[in-house]
């Protein structure tokens, strides 16, 4: 077989979905049904193989993205398990970012759910092929149409049912395949058999009405993508399987739909026809564009295409700390072909030269030796020293740069402190391994207490992170409560200068810096425009400028919060030739915007969480009632079944402990999901209560005040 006959055999998949709709359950389907486990696992028992982790287990969630590698048919697939829970999206993230499909999730009671909707963005933005697959149709108030319906509507993707359930509920018994119309039954003989088995045979009489229609209604819709099939369509004839699926393939690859089948993973039923859909509908490395990479000397794009042949070239896309082999760096080959004990250089820093001491084949956290791997594949590698997630590994020091990942920022904190000498030493090398894991996770130290500070993107993500240090890493240490991870901003522009002369080390040293600041649209981060005319300031000056306007976003001027959403315009300078340099210019360029700031109308920045409960009726009232209490708004209620939807938008700092609360107000029957919305000016209460705290002058207050 050919090297590209190979490749076209290779399926890199990630299952997706809102927390608690299946995914892991789904998983563990695969593996047994592909020979990879001998038994099932189950999350609820804390036996799931992807699933590993002991605070998985006892929480019944996944939290670190697992890696396996299975077959089915004639295909390799790769698969990555990622987790539900919205604190845990990073993981999503880099997943996606690697992965050439992914097998979306959906429960059919829930529908589209709010953590459904953020995957499918992370999914769109590195434009994924997806399938859908609909969960759980043998729960109470199950319905495969509402589901497609909202896939069309809510997350604006065209879904293509491709099977038509038999059933729902507790007489959920398999589905009618719309390509074949053959109907696949599971019955008491194949629950025996853990669904291993199932019945093939022609669709009941009583549903063969609502197949044919289904059918037709497939076929228009695919039409659009075949000129043979619309001809075949409009003259009433038969369309042949193979054009059938070879159609939705191409649709289905170029992202225009999204094949959806069903089944209940739990039950075993349907896992089998969604692993036939990854292998007939899902992109090979050689059916997707290529990546993009950048050339290190001026930034210029450049294809590299998935060729065994080619120079090598790999993502680094997980760093993982295992016990017995110490740290693993999660590798996606993009091209060319690696052997263990060959040395790489890591182009992201400076080409520093690597050597990986082996490959491995990952299942879960067991690990299996590969002498080589190729274009196309996702291996882990041991004995790389200076790496980190995101960088590229390549085989010359010159090769392109591939695109990094980019993570949300951490809106939550907590102080821990280590009980004794010795536990500091052991933190701080904790600390950089679980940074060095998790880019979404960062420790650092507060300049004015002292204390060692951990963010992270929600109370569940600290909560976990703080167990590993503590059980894990056996770090003894004591933890403070949340704290917010506020940001500042302005609300007008702002003029600022700063003439710096002084003498050191008997040099004169001389920088002229005139700035002017304006807001940004929320979101927009940092910008900077030269408005100064060629030859005013040397090209170098300029750039040291630049790097002293972003460094003064690092602290704020209210309560040393970062600033965020801010142009910085270069409109005046002056350099003396004997007497600047860059260091002068770039201290001039920090006051200069430091003061610019000040006469910016700066505001304290807080963030806002999009909060969906989901809650039995006769709790509304009271959780309403709660929600105002804690600053938040009601955007939106519907009713789904005897459920409630309530959307609302709450500021972090009030939503600390609803949990505890929510359960209380129905009697444990309601439950929430939260995730960063954005950031937005904080009342008057909040700004002198944080400016309190900070133990700022009245003068600060007064300011603060006027300007609300």
């Amino acid at each position: 077989m050919t090297a590209n006959a190979t490749i076209s055999k290779i399926r890199n998949i990630g299952i997706v979905a809102h927390i608690d709709a299946g995914k892991t359950t789904t998983t563990e389907r695969i593996l047994f049904y592909t020979g990879k486990a001998y038994k099932l696992g189950e999350v609820h028992e804390g036996t799931a193989v992807m699933d590993w982790m002991i605070q998985e287990q006892e929480r019944g969630i996944t939290i670190t993205s697992a890696a396996t590698k299975c077959h089915w048919r004639d295909c390799d697939i790769n698969i990555i398990d990622t987790p539900g829970h919205v604190d845990f999206t990073a993981e999503v993230e880099r997943s996606l970012r690697v992965l050439d499909g992914a097998v979306v999730v959906f429960c059919a009671v829930a529908g589209v759910q709010p953590q459904s909707e953020t995957v499918w963005r992370q999914a769109n933005r590195y434009k994924v092929p997806r399938v859908a697959f609909v969960n759980k149709m043998d729960r109470v108030g199950a319905s495969f149409e509402r589901v497609v319906q909202q896939i069309n509507e809510r997350l604006g993707h065209r879904a293509l049912p491709i099977v038509m359930p038999l059933g729902a509920e507790d007489k959920f018994i398999g589905h009618v395949d719309l390509i074949t119309m053959k109907a696949h039954i599971w019955d008491e003989e194949s629950t025996k058999k853990l669904g291993a088995e199932f019945k093939t045979e022609a669709v009941p009489a009583e549903y063969l009405e609502q197949a044919k229609a289904a059918r037709d209604s497939m076929i228009e819709a695919i039409s659009a993508y075949n000129d043979e099939i619309l001809e075949l369509f409009l003259e009433e004839k038969e369309v042949s399987e193979d054009l059938i699926r070879r159609t939705v393939r191409e649709a289905a690859v170029a992202n225009k739909i999204v094949p959806v089948l069903c089944g209940s993973a739990f039950k075993n039923k349907g896992v089998q026809d969604l692993l036939d859909s990854v292998t007939y509908y899902l992109p090979s490395p050689l059916d997707i564009p290529p990546a993009i990479a950048y050339k290190v000397e001026d930034h210029s794009e450049v294809e590299i295409k998935s060729d065994p042949e080619a120079p090598f070239a790999a993502l680094v896309f997980k760093i993982a700390t295992d016990p017995h082999v110490g740290k693993l760096a999660y590798l996606r080959i993009y091209s060319g072909t690696i052997e263990s004990g060959k040395v790489v250089y890591n182009i992201t820093r400076e080409g520093r030269k690597e050597r990986i001491g082996r490959l491995l084949q990952m299942h879960a956290n067991q690990r299996q030796d590969l002498p080589r791997a190729t274009a196309g594949d996702i291996v882990a590698a041991v004995g790389l020293k200076n790496i980190a997630t995101g960088d590229t590994l390549a085989c010359t020091t010159d090769h392109p740069t591939l695109e990094k990942i980019t993570f949300p920022e951490t809106v939550i904190s907590v102080a821990i402190e280590p009980r004794t000498q010795g536990d500091l030493a052991r933190l701080t090398e904790v600390l950089e391994a679980l940074m060095n894991e998790d880019p979404t996770f960062k420790a650092k130290i507060d300049a004015d207490t002292g204390e060692t500070l951990i963010s992270g993107m929600g109370e569940l993500h600290l909560e976990v992170i703080v167990d590993r240090i503590l059980r894990e890493f056996n770090v003894k240490a004591s933890v403070g409560k949340p704290q917010v991870a506020y940001k500042e901003g302005i609300t007008s522009k702002g003029k600022g200068e700063c003439v710096y002369e002084k003498t050191i080390g008997g040099k004169n040293q001389f920088a002229h810096v005139i700035l002017e600041v304006e807001p940004l649209e929320r979101g927009k981060g940092f910008a900077f425009v030269n408005g100064l005319n060629n030859g005013v300031l040397p090209p170098v000056f300029v750039a040291a400028v630049e790097k002293g306007c972003q460094d003064s976003m690092n602290d704020g001027i209210l309560a040393g919060f970062p600033l965020v959403d801010v142009q910085v315009k270069l409109v005046g300078g002056m350099h003396r030739e004997t007497e600047s340099n860059d260091v002068a210019f770039k201290i001039a360029a920090y006051e200069a915007t430091k003061n610019a700031l000040r006469n910016a109308r700066p505001v304290l920045l807080e963030p806002y969480m999009k909060v969906e409960i989901e809650t039995p009726e006769q709790y509304m009232g009271d959780i309403i009632g709660n929600m105002n209490s804690r600053r938040g708004k009601v955007i939106n209620m519907e009713m789904r079944e005897d459920i409630r939807i309530i959307d609302c938008h709450a500021p972090l700092s009030d939503m600390f402990g609803y949990s505890t609360q929510l359960r209380s107000l129905s009697q444990g029957r309601a439950t929430f999901t939260m995730e960063l919305l954005h950031y937005d000016e904080a009342p008057k209460a909040v700004i002198e209560r944080i400016l309190g705290v900070f133990g700022f002058n009245q003068g600060h207050q007064h300011m603060m005040a006027g300007d609300n």
